[in-house]
């Protein structure tokens, strides 16, 4: 009988931003600026339980001899690619360590300081040799993006559920899946007019009681429900809480400034775009996350020797709408107003269908 096809997570106390240090900091910084894992120069991590509680969020565990043997089919990946593309030397003790948890402790720096850089290096690699693997396993599978959307709705209801109690940080939890309709009107509206392209088809919007409430909720959906290292880079539109804004209203995170990978004021440099269509006032915080899920219903059993690669961890493009529960009811005031944004992205598509034709009438009109 093959793994679960989630985790049972112990019940994880939410954590307030006067208790939050460095690594919590980073992982909110790659959510507010659509940042990426591969920029950063070393891990924050603590000991072998947070790395088993990194690899549950990934779909991993390690406690199952086939997916300690998938890890260290990615490890072997990483290696062979650092060794045969860049030359690299990487030491035995990175390239095969009697425990796997020990490239995290590495890259931390908490145990064998030299091996911090390659072990960094190669966790790199890794990362995105997992994501290869599990887009691929997904084209392999005879599943329906509507059963796969099942998966990862179930699962994001699970874990946002105990933050929607009476008195909890969420006063809302909605759920959207967009409509033929609407998914042909954003590509048309946009300049990529790809299907891949489009990554709210499966959306949830998250309302937080109060704006202080924001960050201990961004921080919760990294230890509950996505690794950090999952949030899609450059996907992100942020006008609802900057990254130095969270530094200069908190200051006990003045005492990190330089620890960080990228210095307070990269975002200020940065130029970081917005939805056209959005009101000037509207403010908001949408991010893309690439959610692990498990496979194993649409998969023989894990030591079945048909499949020449065991991956049995797919991913799906999810995106999370936050905003705290005051913001929320501003937004749809004037010309923020949901209704409002729909007719300025109709105009544009209009606009874009009918250039150098015949534009249709408006009534009234000879």
């Amino acid at each position: 009988m093959g793994p679960p096809l989630h985790f049972e997570f112990p019940e994880i106390a939410l954590r307030r931003v006067p208790q939050m240090g460095l690594a919590e900091l980073e992982r909110i910084r790659l959510i507010l600026r659509g940042g990426s894992v591969i920029d950063w120069r070393r891990l924050h991590v603590e000991s072998n339980d947070e790395v088993d509680h990194f690899f549950r969020l990934c779909g991993i565990d390690l406690g199952n001899s086939w997916d300690e043997a998938w890890v260290r089919v990615v490890l072997e990946d990483a290696v062979k690619y650092l060794r045969m593309t860049f030359k690299y030397r990487v030491t035995q003790a990175v390239a095969n360590p009697s425990d796997v948890r020990d490239l995290f402790l590495y890259a931390s720096g908490l145990k064998e300081p030299r091996f911090r850089r390659i072990a960094c290096i190669v966790l790199k690699v890794m990362h995105v040799i997992q994501h290869i693997e599990g887009r691929d396993l997904l084209f392999r599978l005879a599943v329906s993006e509507e059963q796969i959307s099942d998966l990862v709705t179930r699962r994001v209801l699970e874990a946002v559920e105990p933050l929607s109690a009476k008195g909890g940080p969420l006063v809302k939890v909605s759920t959207s899946t967009k409509s033929r309709e609407s998914l042909v009107t954003k590509l048309l509206a946009k300049k990529e007019t790809v299907a891949a392209q489009v990554y709210d088809k499966t959306r949830f919007r998250l309302v937080t009681r109060s704006h202080e409430d924001l960050l201990p909720v961004l921080h919760y959906l990294t230890e509950r429900l996505f690794p950090f290292n999952f949030v899609v880079p450059g996907q992100t539109e942020n006008s609802l809480l900057r990254f130095k804004q969270v530094v200069t209203e908190n200051p006990h995170f003045k005492r990190y400034a330089d620890e960080l990978h990228l210095d307070v004021d990269f975002e200020d440099r940065e130029m970081q775009g917005s939805n056209p269509f959005s009101g000037r006032e509207y403010q908001v915080l949408n991010f893309v996350v690439d959610v692990p899920v498990r496979m194993d219903s649409y998969l023989p059993p894990p030591d079945d020797d048909r499949r020449e690669r065991k991956s049995r961890i797919g991913f799906t493009l999810v995106e999370f709408q936050v905003v705290d529960q005051e913001t929320a009811k501003d937004n749809e005031k004037g010309e923020n107003a949901h209704r409002r944004y729909k007719r300025r992205q109709l105009i544009k598509v209009l606009q874009r269908l009918s250039k150098g034709l015949v534009v249709p009438k408006r009534k009234g009109e000879d």
